[in-house]
């Protein structure tokens, strides 16, 4: 009973369109007067939830993503993967997966991309006639890819929800190769997609062009190193990192590029102050939620109810990407994270699959998520950004998603993926 009232309750709050935080704390709050617990047992939990120390990297993450979104720094990216790719076929279309590669190892944020990503690039491809549903699932899709290189918060939180016990490190590093992946299956299909409908090719500006884009961009990707650099080499924590991070952002910005006036800073920081608060409400509800999941012993009822389907690993990978990936379209990523984790991390572990390599599935797996309807909060960002509605857009984009879902399967069943580098790098 105390499950039925926990799910029961969760689930009818998300269908009349309650925000997920809110969902989650009833839910529980709900399930502990049944139990006959103390109700401030939910705030405890909640509280613990969020007073996580690796959980502050978070909003220095963010509000070094606001500062570069403000500070023209995903210009001059863009103008950079125009330079390298843009004499392609649907040469913009690849200059947009090739940006939001270069945007993502800054701001770790597949709405930040999108929304940034997308306003330099939908209008330039709607001036040289492309289609804005082709525009907008280009924008779309390849803003995953923010989620899967360093810094990704996802990773983070995902190390939280597992117990602390997974190096942050270890994701960041797993997550690049796959991150890789997704953009070269991205821009093949961009290319296909192009060449059907008759897109336009650029002339290749020359290396002197190129050689002079990428200086202008140094002093943005230096940042990427920084934050891997740092945190691989166990110079300082992630933690440590995201404050390097926005003090640097701040210094580029300022200084270098002289391009972040008062204003924008402070647009920039209301914007990453309202954002960690949703993103730590959601955190701390979904706590106490997962907690509660704990105390009723589903992960271990969950282990041996798959173990009842099936005792072929892939079978089980597969009903459980399959489970995320219904889960996803409904409901957003953190908690979903925070949610899952408990749940499945043991049924994937308990059939040989690595904490690790688990977790780049996970967000993958979750990251379509936010692409796909009814709740995918980056489709739209996408759809507001193109001017354009959601169903013009699900008409066209399917390419896309199978792409990604290829990509998804490719990371799933070859651990080495996800695996090889970090092997390297330790």
């Amino acid at each position: 009973m105390d499950l039925w009232i926990l799910f029961g309750t969760f689930t009818v709050l998300l269908l009349i369109g309650t925000p997920v935080a809110f969902c989650l704390g009833i839910a529980s709050f709900a399930t502990i007067l049944h139990m006959g617990l103390p109700p401030v047992v939910v705030f405890q939990r909640l509280n613990s939830g969020v007073s996580v120390f690796a959980l502050m990297a978070i909003p220095f993450f963010i509000f070094a993503g606001e500062l570069m979104v403000r500070g023209d720094i995903a210009r001059r990216l863009v103008a950079l993967a125009g330079g390298l790719v843009g004499h392609f076929r649907g040469g913009l279309g690849q200059v947009n997966i090739s940006a939001s590669l270069l945007f993502g190892g800054i701001s770790g944020s597949a709405a930040a991309d999108a929304s940034a990503i997308g306003g330099l690039m939908v209008p330039q491809m709607k001036e040289r006639g492309y289609d804005v549903d082709y525009a907008v699932n280009i924008t779309v899709v390849s803003s995953i890819i923010a989620l899967m290189i360093p810094p990704s918060h996802n990773m983070i939180i995902y190390s939280i929800a597992a117990g602390g016990r997974i190096s942050i490190a270890d994701l960041f590093t797993a997550g690049i190769l796959p991150g890789l992946t997704l953009a070269l299956a991205l821009m093949a299909t961009a290319w296909l997609v192009a060449r059907k409908r008759g897109y336009p090719v650029d002339a290749f500006p020359g290396w002197a062009a190129v050689g002079a884009l990428f200086v202008t961009a140094i002093p943005g990707i230096l940042l990427i190193g920084i934050i891997f650099g740092g945190v691989r080499s166990g110079v300082f924590t992630a933690s440590e990192s995201s404050c390097i991070a926005a003090v640097y952002a701040l210094l580029v910005t300022t200084l270098a590029y002289r391009t972040m006036s008062w204003s924008g800073f402070v647009a920039a920081t209301v914007a990453a102050v309202r954002t960690t608060a949703m993103v730590l409400m959601v955190i701390g509800c979904a706590a106490a939620f997962g907690w509660l999941l704990a105390v009723l012993r589903v992960p271990a009822a969950m282990v041996e109810l798959v173990k009842g389907v099936s005792d072929n690993p892939i079978v089980i990978l597969l009903l459980i990407n399959v489970t995320l990936l219904v889960l996803g379209t409904f409901m957003d990523m953190s908690p979903l994270i925070v949610i899952t984790t408990p749940i499945f991390l043991p049924v994937a572990t308990a059939f040989g699959v690595d904490p690790v390599h688990f977790g780049v599935i996970m967000v993958l797996n979750l990251g379509i998520g936010l692409c796909t309807p009814p709740v995918g909060a980056v489709l739209f960002v996408g759809c507001a950004v193109g001017g354009i509605g959601v169903g013009k857009v699900i008409r066209t984009i399917w390419p896309f998603y199978l792409a990604a879902f290829a990509t998804l399967m490719a990371v799933t069943y070859i651990p080495a993926l996800s695996l090889w580098l970090p092997s390297v790098f330790r």
